[in-house]
């Protein structure tokens, strides 16, 4: 183990990622990610990594995904305005199964917004922003420590599921400060990408095994393979043939259905005799965790579900963990995007939300007001 030390959730993400063997970022600075891109340009030529400051988000992420095609782990960071510009390759990366690492750092939007102001409004983006239906994984953590340990995981499911992953942190979470001992590099468990042992003339960089994921050729190995964004058969050649794309398609979208469970992140407080169940996320899980002593001090049974992998959202952890519960409440800093995910899954609960999009924090008092409300509804 390291020594005690006092760090940003930023620093810790940017730590984590050259600790998980990162040795390329490219980006663009903004606000409030832009201590990632420092340090990474301060730390990673120190361990024979290279940084380079592209001319916009777009070029950002292009080159990571070329970066990554040779054999190296790659990683970006930006926020708002920036991941929406990064939207087309983020679907370049997930049709083509580019292992890549897009850290969030969330603010206020939309458009330019609220720079330095906190916001979660960017779930459904984490999802959806690119066009198609495609395969993603997206993890928030909820402290400094956590923005370390789940950026490693981002990495290695990335390696291991040839597939983007998103790490939403926000504002506060990025910026905010504190003492954390972290784990040598040493003590870390690193996954890397399956490589094929087949010799080149042998090799179709789109055949999967039973496992759902291709082995992958490095460029500059003695490979050439074909990758194109168009929909392409298992040799990397592009077809327009109903039966390919069928085929091609419906392995993107299930490709992770056999790793649910490890791919699903979670904290849980309080709940074994819970009445009450708030689910949140990232920095209002912080608010939430404190407004379920709060409660509890005022005699409601309330316990907390903190979600750390967003996408694939977990729905059965969702609905086993609502199983029984009076009423749930999900506290976020938006208009109800994780709330409606909610809504699919639970039966025959109240569901209500907490939401602010006013770049202001929700405070735990404000929802140990609204469970008072439920609880007097129930």
């Amino acid at each position: 183990m390291r020594k005690a030390q006092l760090l940003q959730g930023n620093q810790a993400c940017a730590m984590a990622a050259i600790d998980a063997g990162v040795r390329f970022y490219a980006g663009y600075p903004i606000t409030p990610s832009t201590e990632i891109a420092e340090f990474m340009a301060e730390n990673l030529p120190k361990v024979g990594g290279k940084f380079i400051q592209m001319e916009d988000e777009i070029a950002g992420m292009a080159a990571i995904l070329g970066a990554a095609l040779t054999g190296v782990k790659a990683i970006t960071a930006t926020s708002g305005p920036g991941f929406s510009l990064k939207q087309e390759n983020i679907g370049f990366a997930a049709m083509t199964e580019i292992p890549c690492v897009i850290v969030n750092v969330q603010r206020l939007g939309p458009s330019t917004g609220g720079p330095t102001a906190p916001a979660q409004g960017d779930v459904m983006q984490a999802r959806w922003g690119t066009h198609g239906d495609h395969p993603v994984i997206a993890l928030s953590p909820a402290s400094v420590l956590e923005s370390y340990d789940i950026t490693v995981q981002a990495i290695n499911f990335s390696e291991k599921f040839r597939v983007p992953v998103i790490v939403l942190l926000d504002e506060v979470i990025g910026h905010m400060r504190e003492k954390v001992i972290l784990p040598s590099p040493e003590e870390l468990t690193l996954i890397e990408r399956k490589r094929t042992n087949l010799p080149p003339a042998e090799y179709k960089p789109y055949e999967a095994d039973s496992t759902r994921i291709p082995a992958i050729a490095d460029f500059g190995t003695g490979y050439r393979w074909h990758v194109t964004g168009l929909f392409h058969d298992e040799n990397g050649n592009p077809s327009g043939k109903a039966d390919t794309i069928h085929k091609q398609a419906t392995r993107l979208l299930t490709k992770l259905d056999p790793y649910l469970e490890e791919i699903t992140l979670y904290k849980s407080y309080c709940t074994e005799d819970a009445d009450y169940l708030l689910i949140s996320f990232g920095c209002t899980a912080r608010s939430a965790a404190e407004a379920v002593d709060m409660a509890r001090s005022k005699g409601y049974k309330v316990g907390l579900l903190q979600l750390q992998t967003i996408w694939p959202f977990p729905e059965q952890l969702v609905k086993e963990f609502c199983t029984g519960k009076k009423a749930v409440i999900v506290p976020e800093l938006n208009a109800g995007q994780l709330r409606g995910e909610v809504q699919k899954v639970i039966t025959n609960q109240t569901l209500s939300g907490v939401n602010k999009i006013n770049g202001d924090l929700i405070t735990p008092e404000e929802i140990v007001m609204k469970i008072k409300e439920v609880a007097g509804q129930c």
